[in-house]
């Protein structure tokens, strides 16, 4: 049975893309006292229509606490804290809590044309107010799908609620509408210096002002736990964060000079920035959170598949999951001419080209399964090393040591590839629950709980030498220009 001692317990709530965990915190030791994790399950309708079941979201949170809950009986936690998959919509009657049509995820690209629709004054708009660029991956363009369909469906337009998981996580938990500022920065609505939802925003994506949450600060208090079977009711939820901003407050990544990458389906690439100036092309800036009364901004670069892309690999090559293709590519020669460019649904940051392919090139005849296995891996580190260039472009911002969470970082063989072509040490979190164990470090801090101080595990230091890394990064660069359909082999003469 896990030891929890006597301090204050806080249970940390992760609802990911792929699973929902439930994770018993001591914030006086940094340390996980019990953890579960429940799978939620993800549809692919039509071509780029990625939906989940908000339904079954909630069940696999409702598993993944009684499950853990069940490791220490006897234990009430003190708060309850919550980090969540961001820029994901759901729609819901506010009277009822009855969900109005699928959740639309973070990956899905329906809302493309309707992107495409708007003026160049209109993203002008947008990427002043927000520090966000105009693409279907946020929240907005989403928000005004679901509310076009439920009304289709008949719903009351008075009670609809068009809001984040973080929101229809709050409600169910709390019965309080409200949203944390980390996840409402990331919607295409929230004017950053205001830290409020914008009339002009929300007129050039149509959404309805009414049917949107009040914005909160992340250490607020998100109201008490209702008597709903789940946990004992009367328990505060004290804190709310998206999980990528959540993961960089359990980094201690609060200063200048550092950063993180979650390695997830996707990845995030995120690192603390002074100031409000404008980002560099390709990089967004978004709230990292709100505490304490102050803002704390951050560049962040999205990359839409890294983990999803060793999966596909993975699957293509009858290999049971991301762990066998990584030790795969293990024996292959780190050097070979093989590379994929994972642009299943186009490519995020920093190129956020939509109309990409994927692709495999640089394949000869004597291409092994091996030589595929390593290529998807490196795709990983290249996306990765891609974001943070953009990121530093402007010289306002610098990552010196990348703090690094997630499933994949699981494997040194990763981790080493991810050193060898950034060039820079990297740290991979001594445990893989760093979006849960910020969260809860901030509902801690907002209770005035002991904390204890960051660990970070031991860097990994670049091996490849710089002419090898360079050589790397230009074949990397020119496969993804073929995928974008910008290096064209010119016409033979014979």
């Amino acid at each position: 049975m896990p030891q929890t001692g006597t301090s204050p317990l806080v249970l940390a709530v992760d609802e990911g893309t792929t699973n929902a965990k439930a994770v018993l915190v001591d914030p006086a030791r940094r340390a996980v006292v019990a953890s579960a994790s429940r799978p939620v399950a993800i549809a692919f309708p039509a071509p780029g229509h990625v939906e989940q079941d908000a339904e079954q979201i909630w069940a696999a949170v409702h598993g993944a606490v009684q499950d853990c809950l069940a490791q220490v009986p006897g234990v009430r936690p003190v708060a309850v804290a919550l980090s969540n998959q961001r820029e994901s919509v759901v729609a819901w009657d506010r009277t009822t809590g009855a969900v109005l049509g699928p959740v639309l995820g973070w990956q899905d690209a329906r809302t493309a044309q309707d992107c495409d629709r708007l003026t160049e004054d209109q993203r002008a708009v947008v990427r002043r107010r927000t520090g966000l660029s105009v693409d279907p991956m946020y929240s907005a363009p989403k928000m005004a799908w679901l509310a076009s369909a439920a009304r289709t469906f008949g719903a009351d337009p008075a009670r609809l609620v068009l809001g984040t998981i973080d929101a229809f996580l709050v409600h169910r938990l709390t019965g309080v509408l409200a949203t944390e500022a980390g996840n409402a920065s990331r919607t295409l609505l929230l004017d950053l210096e205001t830290l409020d939802w914008h009339p002009e925003l929300l007129a050039v994506f149509g959404v309805p002002a009414p049917s949107l949450p009040p914005v909160r600060a992340s250490d607020a208090g998100f109201g008490v736990t209702r008597e709903h079977g789940l946990l004992p009711a009367g328990v505060p939820v004290a804190a709310v964060l998206a999980d990528s901003h959540a993961a960089l407050l359990a980094h201690g990544c609060a200063d200048l000079g550092s950063g993180k990458a979650t390695y997830g389906t996707g990845s995030s690439v995120m690192t603390p920035v002074s100031g409000l100036g404008p980002a560099p092309e390709g990089v967004t800036t978004t709230v990292a959170w709100v505490a304490d009364g102050a803002a704390t901004y951050a560049r962040e670069g999205n990359i839409l598949a890294t983990g999803a892309a060793l999966e596909w690999t993975a699957r293509l090559l009858g290999l049971d999951g991301g762990a066998e293709l990584v030790a795969l590519a293990q024996t292959a020669d780190p050097d070979g001419a093989a590379q994929l460019v994972p642009a299943f649904a186009g490519l995020g940051s920093p190129t956020w080209d939509r109309a990409a392919t994927g692709l495999l090139s640089g394949i000869t005849a004597g291409t092994g399964r091996a030589d595929l296995a390593r290529a998807a891996v490196d795709a990983v580190a290249h996306q990765v090393a891609d974001v943070i260039e953009a990121i530093e472009a402007d010289g306002r911002a610098r990552i010196d040591l990348l703090h690094a969470d997630g499933g994949a970082t699981a494997s040194a063989h990763l981790v080493q590839r991810q050193a060898d072509l950034l060039g820079r040490p990297v740290a991979p979190a001594p445990a893989p629950e760093a979006s849960a164990l910020g969260a809860a470090l901030l509902a801690a801090r907002a209770l005035g709980l002991p904390i204890g101080e960051p660990v970070a595990g031991a860097p990994v230091d670049p091996r490849l030498s710089s002419s090898g890394r360079a050589a790397r990064r230009a074949a990397w660069r020119e496969a993804v220009a073929r995928s974008r359909g910008l290096s064209l082999i010119p016409e033979r003469t014979v």
